[in-house]
């Protein structure tokens, strides 16, 4: 029976398409089917279900039926839908903003929020309304640790998101919960950060101590671009780079061999070496405890 379902199966339509209750509770209870949230059945062995972000796109298709007039999707769910980043925020629940005072609730599924919501705070993508890329930003910012909420600002300004555009909405959250979290994330954003793992390292170097750097830092001998490094500090001398394993994959050309690439960014050092700047790198692995790689740093920009 479960291959006769449709990628995402509401119970209505279920039982309109002759299944019953009885049939639906055996399948959950061998394993076959999956549920999303009450009422709304996925097959188990769905390969989509293994994508955590696929995912949530699901719930929250689930979740739209249900929901209350006025009520779009916000938050972490929203950012799903924009195809911003997001890092170290649990995507369990769908979460959507009802523009009332009261009336919050959070289930196992799904996390109702109450909060003003603008006409310019909020968009239409397939027919789904959602928090805009500022709003969006600007919540995840007010509920998210900064270092997670730094991930998504960064990509969001990266998208194109004009940083006057955040700026306006942050103070017309001025005296909201979270308010002062998000005035200091929107400040920290930065688009030039081309990944999860530049946005943070930017916050990981600041918490350390260290200078902030100039992100995608160009060192030029001449006329000749040397390199363009993730993040550069002119003023000493000194540069670093994050790798992550990514990096190579986008420079490597179909057919192309690791070792190549891996020999080119050898060479790439080298170079920068040469113009007397001293390289510092560091990995995922580094950024959840930077001490080591800080000290790294910490000695390129002291020489």
């Amino acid at each position: 029976m479960t291959a006769e379902l449709p990628w995402l199966g509401l119970r209505p339509g279920l039982i309109a398409a002759g299944h019953d209750d009885g049939e639906l509770r055996r399948l959950r209870r061998v394993g076959e089917l999956q549920t999303l949230r009450r009422g709304a059945y996925v097959s188990a062995a769905d390969p989509r279900l293994d994508d955590e972000l696929v995912r949530h796109r699901l719930l929250i298709t689930a979740g739209l039926a249900s929901l209350a007039s006025g009520a779009v999707v916000s938050h972490c769910s929203a950012a799903v839908l924009l195809g911003l980043p997001l890092w170290s925020i649990p995507l369990d629940r769908m979460h959507v903003t009802r523009p009332q005072r009261t009336g919050g609730r959070r289930s196992r599924t799904m996390h109702v929020h109450t909060a003003p919501l603008r006409g310019e705070d909020v968009i239409e993508i397939g027919g789904i309304a959602l928090t805009s890329p500022a709003r969006t930003v600007i919540d995840l910012a007010r509920s998210a640790p900064f270092e997670a909420a730094v991930v998504t600002a960064d990509g969001a300004l990266r998208d194109g998101l004009m940083r006057s555009v955040l700026a306006d909405g942050v103070e017309r959250v001025a005296g909201w919960r979270g308010a002062a979290a998000a005035r200091r994330v929107a400040a920290f954003a930065d688009g030039r950060s081309e990944s999860v793992g530049e946005s943070r390292s930017r916050v990981a170097i600041v918490r350390s101590g260290l200078p902030a750097p100039v992100p995608q830092w160009e060192v030029w001998r001449g006329s000749a671009l040397v390199g363009r490094c993730d993040f550069g500090w002119p003023e000493l001398h000194a540069v670093g780079e994050f790798d992550g394993r990514v990096k190579y994959g986008r420079t490597l050309h179909p057919g192309g061999d690791l070792g190549e690439v891996v020999f080119d960014e050898k060479l790439r050092e080298d170079e920068l070496r040469a113009e007397g700047l001293h390289v510092a790198r560091w990995t995922w692995r580094d950024l959840d405890a930077f001490d080591t790689a800080a000290a790294r740093i910490r000695r390129g920009l002291c020489t």
